[in-house]
């Protein structure tokens, strides 16, 4: 039995009821934790708890022995949602605690986020956030055509690809083709491996280790192979082929003559691997983007006046369009909204964190994209930079203002700077402007107002919004409902 039918063989029910029992259990499990990642879902646990408690007809009970583990494919193939629709306060706390299991990447809290993908698709067969949780576990778990499958649904309910999920299914299908393409050279290149597809690939796979480590490379090839094909037929999980595509190819590189052989092998297994991580990339210059650094950043915003647009409900109605589009340059943040008689219609400068990508296909002048880890950051620009999109884009040197400019550390600013702070610090720091004016800003008390795709993402906790406030209002020359001035 394959791993994958082992997974799907222990499969349970999705009901809503048995799902919140799911959690309440596994809220016992993970008190005490000193895993970070399963510190943060024991939080967001205890928060679904609250909400249930405050929607429950009953008590919750224990969970059934041995536990209830979502059926994978319930959703997919169209399970008919009940009458009771799940309320909206309770899908989001679920959504919350989903979305940090799959973060900790552990069985157990896999279990639990596809228990909760379950129930949600269930119990609302159209919701966006189901089924991109939906797509992203199948992808975790290595089922590639079943996450294509789940992220084309998602992409079928929305206007708004602000998590470049198009990117994701174009590289996963071109990997998946690459991959078949790799498979088909080794079988050609191995003609002896076809005699060990009808064995276990696990045997098959042993033996050829023991017959490399005896330095018999003519026997252990073919076994090798064979096993990569037995559990590519069998559909393996995309994690498990890969890792043994990987120790092949080692061997094979320490053990081969054939130099051309070797080498179409490698640059198919890279792109192949290259897909998977990135997508496809039609144009690596971007455009002809114009890196900008710190100095020539400095440069383009000097002597002009700079206005910073929050995304908050209170800009959203304040009929400040006019004043807004009369400042030099005019910012604004991650996934904002345009309503020109309220809003203003220019954007000279985006900032964004590289997390998500709304608003990267918006024709601007210049981007600026936040990040604090440089290998995460730069596979994000890799995958979400839309070519012709902006005329200049910040270098690493913009990379992370609060930590890498002010060289604030953890000790001294605990908390992960919000893309406004980082932003609002850059230019402050650079102390280049006239006027420096806050719009709107009044730390999300008027709640968000973003594009309709971001109008659920929840106000995270990881920011430090009252120091940020704090910090705004001790450097603020003038302050009104509407505006702060910095200068």
């Amino acid at each position: 039995m394959t791993t994958v039918q082992k997974r799907r063989a222990r499969a349970r029910g999705g009901e809503l009821d048995d799902c919140l029992r799911a959690c309440a259990v596994h809220s016992g499990k993970v008190v005490g934790s000193i895993d970070r990642r399963r510190v943060e879902l024991a939080e967001q646990l205890r928060k679904l708890l609250v909400v249930w408690g405050t929607t429950a007809t009953s008590a919750p009970v224990p969970a059934p022995a041995g536990g209830a583990t979502a059926l994978l494919k319930r959703a997919v193939k169209g399970a008919a949602a009940p009458a009771s629709a799940i309320p909206g306060e309770l899908l989001d706390a679920l959504l919350a605690v989903a979305n940090k299991a799959l973060e900790c990447g552990y069985d157990d809290e896999l279990d639990l986020a596809l228990v909760i993908s379950d129930t949600v698709l269930a119990q609302r067969k159209n919701s966006r956030a189901g089924w991109r949780l939906r797509a992203r576990l199948l992808e975790a778990l290595g089922e590639e055509s079943e996450a294509v499958e789940a992220y084309e649904k998602y992409l079928a309910l929305t206007d708004d690809d602000g998590f470049g999920v198009r990117a994701k299914i174009a590289g996963l299908r071109v990997a998946a083709d690459k991959e078949r393409e790799l498979l088909e050279l080794l079988k050609r290149q191995s003609p002896r491996a076809a005699e060990f597809t009808r064995r276990a690939a696990t045997d098959v796979w042993a033996e050829g280790l023991a017959a490399h480590a005896v330095g018999d490379w003519t026997e252990a090839e073919p076994r090798l192979v064979g096993a990569l094909l037995t559990l590519a037929a069998e559909g393996a999980p995309v994690a498990d082929r890969q890792e043994l595509l990987s120790q092949y190819l080692d061997l094979r590189t320490t053990e081969s003559t054939d130099l051309a052989s070797l080498t179409e092998a490698l640059a198919l297994y890279a792109e192949q691997r290259r897909n998977r991580m990135r997508g496809p990339v039609t144009d690596p210059t971007v455009g002809g983007v114009q890196w900008i650094s710190l100095g020539e950043f400095r440069n383009r915003i000097a002597g002009k006046s700079i206005c910073l647009i929050a995304n908050s409900g209170r800009v959203g109605a304040s009929s400040m369009g006019a004043e807004i589009d009369a400042y030099d340059l005019v910012v604004r943040f991650n996934s904002y909204r345009i309503d020109p008689k309220h809003t203003g219609g220019r954007t000279d400068i985006h900032a964004t964190i590289h997390k998500h990508g709304f608003n990267w296909d918006q024709q601007i002048d210049t981007r600026l994209v936040f990040g604090g880890i440089s290998g995460d950051w730069k596979y994000s620009l890799r995958n979400r930079l839309v070519p012709g999109a902006q005329a200049f884009l910040g270098d690493e040197s913009l990379r992370w203002p609060v930590r890498n400019i002010g060289r604030l550390s953890a000790d001294v600013w605990s908390g992960i700077p919000t893309t406004g702070f980082n932003m609002l610090y850059l230019l402050d720091f650079l102390d280049v402007s006239p006027t420096l004016d806050l719009i709107g800003f009044d730390f999300y008390e008027s709640g968000a107002y973003r594009v309709q795709e971001a109008m659920k993402l929840a106000i995270t906790s990881v920011h430090e919004y009252t120091s940020e406030k704090a910090w705004v209002m001790q450097r603020a020359q003038s302050v009104t409902d509407m505006r702060i001035s910095l200068r």
